[in-house]
């Protein structure tokens, strides 16, 4: 069985998931110095083009080959816009198992963006690549990822304390590290049942999927 994610690409009703590649270099530096991205993830600060790129071109093709993960840029259908990322890592391929992250552009938020690209690569998990459990960790303060994780059908299954580090505006306009909690998550098969139909009711949205 295989044991490296394939070059993929997911359609949704309004968005298609797909690998990064360079053109995508301008606008993943923006979204990445956005301050609630900074706040919530590890990324270096300032994020530059050359940071970028090397996501792009070394960083990504390495750990899909590896087996550890996969990067998808989350683009709007009509206009190819990228809106998001998702993230995949801490794959074990004999547990069947694979940690999703996610973020979204400030321009993009409130359009349901998040919950859609995640469930849809939920779907393409459980259904093309046979895995068996996806798990979240969401910082304690951040509301908005904790809600995302509850629409796709989500369960949270404990706190793991003072295990994430997020990052905090200081006086003089710096950002200060601090400590806080993990809220761990987990999505399984049977999850799913019904998820799409009652995001797609409360998004606006068609629930559909497919890949090549």
């Amino acid at each position: 069985m295989t044991s490296t994610f394939p070059n993929i690409s997911i359609s949704t009703e309004r968005l298609v998931l797909r690998p990064l590649d360079e053109d995508d270099v301008t606008a993943l530096a923006e979204m990445m110095n956005d301050e609630q991205v900074v706040a919530w993830t590890s990324v270096p600060q300032p994020f530059t083009e050359d940071h970028a790129r090397r996501c792009i071109t070394e960083y990504a093709p390495t750990e899909r080959a590896a087996g550890r993960g996969l990067d998808l840029a989350v683009t709007e259908f009509l206009t190819q816009r990228l809106v998001g990322l998702i993230q995949l890592g801490s794959t074990s391929w004999h547990v069947r198992s694979t940690e999703l992250s996610y973020v979204i552009a400030p321009w993009a938020r409130g359009e349901g963006y998040a919950s859609e690209a995640s469930l849809a690569t939920a779907q393409w998990l459980f259904t093309d690549q046979k895995f068996e459990r996806i798990e979240l960790r969401t910082a304690a303060d951040n509301t908005a990822a904790q809600q995302v994780a509850q629409k796709i059908g989500c369960i949270s299954e404990g706190v793991l304390r003072n295990a994430c580090i997020a990052r905090t505006r200081a006086d003089d306009d710096t950002w200060a590290e601090v400590r806080t909690d993990f809220i761990v998550w987990s999505l399984l098969p049977e999850d799913l049942e019904g998820a799409g139909e009652q995001l797609a009711e409360s998004s606006g949205f068609t629930s559909y999927t497919d890949w090549n």
